[in-house]
């Protein structure tokens, strides 16, 4: 353990439990910058006891995570991140990654049209991350015969030839990929759930991701304004179908954050989708499917060719929109709805998939 503590600190994990955070959630103490810079360092350089790890994620997974404790674990994640910018500036979608099992994935073809319609958009995942070990979008991609193993490089290349670029979690986020076995083995999820989705691998300048509750969202805004690598210019969080980044039928909350707010301030602000308002008369359910990834990619397939125009093509064109209003790239939804069904319609969004399955 001395030469541990002259490697890393003087905060190996089992003290932190001891004396920091391990007591309960109502009565553990959060975590300094500099001790969950080290807690987290140790745990991917495999340091800590398997035991000692376990108990670890789960007193953060109880007491509650700040952002300055995911600023510093994300600061860590990310100076082990190999980025690939490319020549545009993606919008960053960063779903769970251990993906749904009831609802269709709508961000391929959302991302598609988005891409067809001026908006670069870039996806990444692993392949069954715990703990849900569920479909997430590299299934969706492999179904439609596109390419998904791809280098970080490759993957940059892969948004500036088509619009869409999608980055492999194993091949970009290797120390969070060598942590599958021990976080399988946990049952649960852990704040490593949380901080992969904002790894941001193309290092874009506008992030849109999904939540479960309107204080997660903010947490999330939050960690990034607390993380020394990332400098974001705006961040879109929803309350997506099974935590996804698809809006849900009916009502869905959105909270909004620019760095610059106008006078040079960050603002922050929020407010509601209602899909009846476009003209959208669905629920969740009716987008259920039995196979996720299989059902995701015809149905990915069927939208972009204009060969269906139902309650799955309405869901893909306010996904569309709402990345399209993310980049600023349309001033209103409404309007980012507009320019997605003028891409389906045309054939654009047809014409980046084929380029993707050709790339």
């Amino acid at each position: 353990m001395s030469q541990a503590t002259q490697e890393f600190g003087e905060w190996p994990l089992k003290r932190l439990m001891t004396e920091v955070c391990g007591s309960g959630h109502k009565s553990a103490d959060d975590l300094t910058r500099a001790q969950a810079t080290e807690a987290f360092e140790r745990i991917l350089a495999d340091e800590p006891d398997h035991t000692t790890l376990g108990a670890f994620w789960l007193a953060n997974r109880w007491k509650r995570n700040t952002p300055e404790e995911l600023g510093a674990y994300t600061d860590v994640m990310c100076e082990r991140v190999d980025y690939a910018e490319p020549d545009c500036d993606p919008v960053d979608c960063g779903a769970n990654y251990d993906g749904k099992g009831r609802s269709a994935i709508l961000g391929v073809a959302a991302g598609a049209v988005a891409a067809a319609a001026g908006t670069p958009v870039v996806v990444h995942s692993g392949d069954r991350v715990p703990t849900q070990k569920q479909d997430a979008y590299k299934h969706v991609l492999d179904e439609l015969g596109v390419a998904t193993e791809l280098t970080p490089r490759d993957s940059a290349d892969m948004v500036d030839e088509t619009g869409f670029g999608f980055y492999y979690q194993p091949a970009f986020n290797p120390a969070i990929d060598d942590l599958f076995e021990r976080r399988d083995m946990m049952g649960v999820r852990t704040f490593v759930n949380t901080i992969e989705t904002l790894a941001n691998p193309a290092g874009a300048s506008t992030h849109l991701g999904s939540f479960y509750h309107l204080a997660f969202a903010k947490k999330v805004i939050d960690t990034f304004v607390e993380s020394d690598v990332h400098d974001l210019d705006r961040v879109l969080m929803f309350q997506g179908m099974e935590g996804y980044d698809d809006v849900r039928p009916g009502y869905t909350k959105v909270a909004e954050w620019d760095a610059d707010g106008g006078d040079g301030e960050p603002a922050f602000d929020d407010f509601e989708i209602e899909t009846a308002d476009y003209g959208m008369d669905f629920e969740t359910e009716d987008l259920a499917v039995d196979d996720v990834a299989v059902d995701s990619a015809r149905i990915t397939e069927a939208v972009l060719s204009g060969e269906r125009d139902d309650r799955f093509a309405d869901a893909i064109a306010l996904n569309a929109a709402l990345r399209i209003y993310a980049r600023e790239d349309a001033d209103s939804i409404d309007d980012g709805l507009a320019a997605a069904r003028d891409a389906i319609d045309d054939g654009s969004a047809a014409a980046v998939l084929e380029d993707l399955r050709a790339f």
